[in-house]
């Protein structure tokens, strides 16, 4: 066995390193923001399926804008969604300004959800549905008959 001498030195030394691991994962930690992220891909090999959404359903078609926002603005869609006609900034959901989702995407992802989005069909009225498809679409310059 080493001397006491020779057994403190590599006691401290280890404990170094460790301070210096912590310290290490504590700062890539920090900027991530403390959580976890994914790389994303640079480049796409290949063909990017199109996904056809379904038509909007007879039912769904000829909501009201103005009527829709209300519901936007109660339905608790602008705790996850950014958009800006409804001075919202939620960052759960995709932004909305910015997707500028057409008719069909809205219509599926209201009545079916996806990801972390609850399926609103049952808890919102037909007519609602209609109007939050009406309002998204024209607040975003979506395609409304798409």
């Amino acid at each position: 066995m080493g001397s006491p001498d020779t057994l403190a030195l590599v006691r401290s030394r280890v404990s170094l390193a460790l301070v210096f691991v912590l310290v290490a994962v504590a700062a890539l930690a920090s900027a991530c923001g403390g959580r976890i992220v994914s790389p994303l891909p640079s480049t796409v090999i290949g063909k990017v399926a199109v996904v056809k959404q379904a038509a909007v359903p007879a039912a769904y078609k000829g909501g009201d804008a103005t009527a829709g926002k209300q519901v936007f603005l109660t339905a608790g869609c602008t705790g996850c969604h950014t958009l800006k006609d409804a001075g919202s900034t939620g960052a759960v959901g995709p932004n909305l300004d910015q997707a500028q989702p057409p008719a069909s995407t809205v219509y599926a992802r209201v009545t079916q959800g996806r990801g972390a989005m609850p399926s609103f069909k049952g808890k919102l009225s037909t007519k609602q549905i209609a109007d939050v498809i009406a309002y998204v679409t024209k607040a975003t310059g979506g395609n409304a008959n798409g």
